[in-house]
């Protein structure tokens, strides 16, 4: 192995290996170090990838009950959990030997095993074979990426307590679960264990689910998840957790609780990632870190210290795939000399529960706070035809508006296929459109889709399949 290298990347995620696909593909020799057997990193083995294939699984068995209304009775499924293991399995198995491949077309050297920085141009990396090598390079990319969050003063040492990861493993499908925080990933993996039979508690210290969304999304939301789940509590904090050696005893302190003590089978502590910053060897260079361990940079990636770049989890702010992977590739383009800037004007979120909830660019709760004036179009999906065919008319598609302009700065959807449809809001947003534009577009019919259009539409007072009285 060469001891010197154009580009390393230090972590083989989604910001990762799409860094070092790119620069391959611009011609720079490139190094890909992780300990993983392929890329993947968090997101295609123990995040996204997993915790969707369970979804989905999650998602048919709700259909199949909700099918007994349009007359078709599936009968109560029989669930093997050890087969549902193996889908997502091989579901990660399939994803990450395709990076690997990948990786060997593109001629990177990808080594197995963890660096850390020995100075501004040199990196000491342990080998998973017990082995040790020093690499050279001319520039590098940081993208190690997030760990599960701890409580502090409540993390116990017990089988019966899980993180994020533990719980994708799907050991079995515990009798009572309590899942600690009304997130993105409690929501998601609360509703698989939901789905699979679990009485599912949420316990939330803030007063509502997915902080940060709106509330009229949540709203929607939190009326059809509370059907799936057996207990919500809001503005409750977790106390003390205790394994007896049959149970997880648990103190809540909150107002309104009925008992502050509550047994669970098992509980899953989901209340967000903490950046993997330390015993990196940052201290070796002139990379600067937050309070908070987040890695401090400009808009090009760049840190402190010019050699080094860093991207994802990391730098903060959302911690998301998507994002890491885009901040990859202006790294990649700012090391080769392009013109380039991570200056996005919207960043896709998406909470793949049923009903799925999505936001992009600019949220109401964002608009209040920073004082930003705007206008919001709501288009119910009680008026769809297409979610009357699916008997799903709870949903909701809003467009947040710019008045003088009428630029749509942000969108929001609740309902199935959200994670999907957001994808138009974005690019209307990226491409500055106007919400003329999204209403003269012409969407298939029937379709979801059709909500962008006559949310645009409702702007102008103009919805077809809505009425509002002129006043």
């Amino acid at each position: 192995m060469s001891n010197k290298t154009e580009l390393a990347v230090v972590g083989a995620g989604p910001g990762g290996y799409a860094a070092a696909f790119l620069a391959a593909d611009l011609g720079m020799e490139v190094t890909l170090i992780d300990l993983e057997k392929d890329p993947g990193g968090v997101c295609l083995y123990r995040g996204c990838i997993p915790s969707k294939a369970y979804l989905h699984i999650a998602k048919l068995l709700n259909e199949t009950k909700e099918a007994a209304n349009w007359g078709v009775d599936f009968g109560k499924p029989k669930i093997d959990i050890n087969k549902l293991r193996d889908f997502k399995n091989r579901t990660v198995a399939k994803l990450t030997g395709g990076t690997g491949q990948l990786t060997k077309q593109r001629k990177i050297n990808y080594i197995q095993g963890k660096a850390s920085f020995l100075n501004s141009k040199n990196l000491s990396i342990d080998k998973v074979d017990g082995t040790k090598d020093n690499l050279e390079f001319e520039n590098a990319i940081l993208a190690t990426g997030s760990v599960p969050s701890v409580i502090p003063g409540l993390s116990i040492d017990s089988p019966r307590v899980m993180d994020s990861s533990d719980a994708l493993e799907l050991e079995n499908i515990p009798g009572k679960l309590l899942v600690v925080g009304g997130g993105i990933i409690g929501m998601e993996l609360g509703s698989v264990y939901a789905a699979l039979g679990s009485k599912v508690t949420v316990v939330e210290l803030l007063p509502s689910l997915l902080p940060g969304a709106d509330k009229d999304l949540v709203k929607v939301f939190h009326k059809s998840i509370e059907a799936k789940f057996d207990k919500i509590l809001l503005k409750t904090k977790v106390i003390k957790l205790e394994d007896t050696g049959k149970k997880i005893k648990v103190k809540l302190e909150g107002d309104n609780l009925e008992n502050d003590i509550l047994e669970f089978d098992k509980a899953l502590i989901s209340i967000g990632r903490t950046p993997v910053s330390k015993g990196l060897g940052l201290e070796n260079t002139k990379v600067k870190t937050s309070q908070h361990g987040y890695v401090l940079t400009d808009k090009k990636c760049k840190t402190n210290e010019p050699s080094i770049f860093a991207i994802g989890d990391i730098v903060g702010g959302a911690m998301l795939a998507h994002k890491a992977s885009a901040e990859g590739k202006v790294a990649v383009e700012a090391i080769a000399g392009h013109k380039v800037a991570f200056e996005p004007n919207a960043i896709p979120a998406v909470v793949f529960t049923d009903p799925e909830v999505a936001w992009t660019g600019l949220t109401e709760l964002e608009a209040k706070e920073k004082g930003i004036k705007v206008k919001v179009a709501r288009f119910p999906w009680a008026a769809s035809g297409r979610a009357m065919t699916m008997d799903r008319n709870d949903g909701l598609t809003k467009l947040i508006i710019e008045p003088e302009t009428e630029r749509i700065l942000g969108v929001g959807i609740v309902g199935p296929g959200a994670g999907e449809l957001i994808a138009e809001g974005t690019l209307a947003i990226e491409m500055a459109a106007l919400a003329k534009d999204v209403a003269l577009t012409i969407h298939a019919h029937p379709t979801l889709s059709e909500t962008m259009m006559e949310s645009a539409e409702v702007f102008f007072g103009q919805a077809t399949h809505l009425y509002r009285p002129k006043r």
